[in-house]
């Protein structure tokens, strides 16, 4: 049994109520953490204030040594860091090695960002009347961050916060998710031990419904970055008011395979991105659109591999799936299979459960009116429809209301440049699954999905703000 504190106003604390985390796979009690009250967060406010003050001071040597120092401590500790993710997670340990060692690589890449982070010269002389001014802008820090994480990537996620925030020379208020807490308590004391001032961090377990309203309320506050639902999302738009935002939203993400297409690589590949962290990834495979021509081929694959996924224990390196991360999200999946079933839909393979596990769920026939269509489901379900020409494909995975990234398999190179132009998403993979990122890259949609990008160098734009400096020179 771990038992965790916070780290407020410099100091970890405990507090008599307490939040209990649980194995979503074995379903027993792990650990336990405070539950922080509105109360702690002005305590946090205030710390944060005198935080702001001390990042904004901090050279650009110092913040990249600290966050290097991070990535190594991280490194150092990679299997202790998978286990605890893989317990507290939906993650086997596989997929949890390598969420830790991308974590090791955020914080790297914000290192190497805080040396890059500069202005420019302006030519003030290309106004009329201006030729005796020059000067140039650089980039200060907004001040304060909220960060709020998700439960599905609950070490990297943390850092891609943390990570650039730092490296721009800000204070940060973390707000875990209430499901897996652990690893950013871990993340947070790998941070000071890697010589991080105490008053610039803050992190807080508790509800968020409890302990989020001061912290998006504050003026004091002048950035939130937001990972989640787009429920969630559009209450912390309304709440926090003139503060900048970014919010990675989720998706409902397309997957097309045209007839030219090599199937094998495609199947393999759509099973991978719509069964992965047990389809809990906001990039996750659900609608996968298939020329009608190559229907039966490409489903015969995709059926038969996806039936080869071991689920049960996430700590076996042979178990190619875990569970979901609670019980009433499990419960909404099986309703949404379901539902979909009354409408019409065909169970292709899958749509049954035990306890937390739902096998890998393909279906047909999906009617374009039900929620499994339409909206996220995170959860490892996946619908097959078909198409019959370019244009009728690419309206088709446009039609919902997300836009985060989407796959395309094709060999031919003119529709894979029309489909990067026409699909309205904001990245789009060719000849792989929507499940592909690198953590250097700027990460994002459109619509529903989002607002802003993370990926290191974008988010550290987004958590700057340009200052211009303009001289005019009198003859002497």
């Amino acid at each position: 049994m771990m038992k965790k504190q916070m780290f407020i106003a410099g100091e970890w604390k405990h507090k008599d109520q307490v939040i209990e985390v649980d194995d979503p796979g074995t379903e027993e009690i792990i650990g336990t953490v405070p539950k922080g009250t509105a109360e702690d967060m002005e305590k946090a406010l205030k710390s944060a204030n005198k935080g702001r003050q001390i990042a904004a001071a901090l050279t650009t040597r110092q913040r990249m040594d600290i966050l290097t120092k991070a990535a190594e401590l991280v490194d150092d500790n990679l299997e202790k860091a998978a286990q605890l993710i893989a317990t507290e997670g939906i993650k086997t340990i596989n997929e949890a090695r390598s969420e830790a060692g991308r974590t090791a690589e955020t914080l790297r890449l914000s290192a190497e960002e805080a040396r890059q982070l500069s202005g420019e010269t302006i030519n003030f002389d290309q106004a009329s009347g201006n030729s005796d001014r020059h000067g140039y802008f650089f980039r200060f820090p907004v001040g304060i961050i909220g960060a709020i994480t998700p439960f599905n990537d609950p070490l990297n996620l943390v850092a891609h916060k943390i990570g650039p925030a730092l490296a721009s020379g800000n204070a940060v208020i973390l707000k875990p998710a209430t499901q897996t807490p652990l690893s950013a308590l871990w993340l947070t004391e790998k941070l000071l031990e890697a010589g991080l001032p105490p008053e610039i961090i803050n992190t807080i377990t508790g509800s968020g419904s409890e302990v989020t309203p001061p912290l998006l309320e504050s003026p004091d506050v002048r950035m939130i970055t937001f990972t989640g639902g787009v429920e969630a999302g559009e209450k912390i738009a309304k709440t926090a008011g003139l503060k900048k935002t970014s919010m990675e939203l989720g998706s409902n993400s397309p997957f097309l395979v045209f007839k030219d297409a090599d199937l094998d690589d495609a199947a393999e590949a759509a099973v991978g991105g719509a069964y992965g962290a047990g389809g809990q990834n906001c990039l996750s495979v659900q609608r996968i659109y298939v020329h009608k021509d190559i229907e039966q081929t490409f489903t015969e694959k995709f059926i038969q591999k996806a039936k080869q996924l071991s689920t049960g224990d996430k700590k076996n390196e042979q178990t190619d799936m875990g569970p979901v991360i609670s019980e009433q999200e499990t419960n909404n999946i099986m309703t949404n299979i379901e539902n979909a079933k009354e409408q019409g839909a065909e169970v292709l393979c899958g749509g049954t459960r035990k306890n937390r596990f739902v096998q890998p769920t393909l279906l047909s026939r999906v009617p374009k009116t039900t929620t499994l269509y339409k909206d996220e489901i995170f959860g490892p379900v996946a619908s097959l429809h078909t198409f019959s020409d370019y244009d009728e494909a690419i309206s088709a995975a446009n039609e919902v209301d997300f836009g985060l990234q989407a796959g395309v398999f094709t060999n031919d190179l003119h529709i894979a440049h029309r489909a990067v132009h026409d699909l309205h998403v904001g990245g789009v993979i060719i000849n792989d699954s929507s499940d592909f990122r690198v953590d250097a890259m700027p990460f994002g949609g459109v619509k529903s999905s989002g607002i802003g990008r993370e990926g290191v160098h974008t988010a550290m734009m987004d958590m700057t703000e340009p200052r211009v400096v303009s001289f005019k020179i009198k003859d002497l």
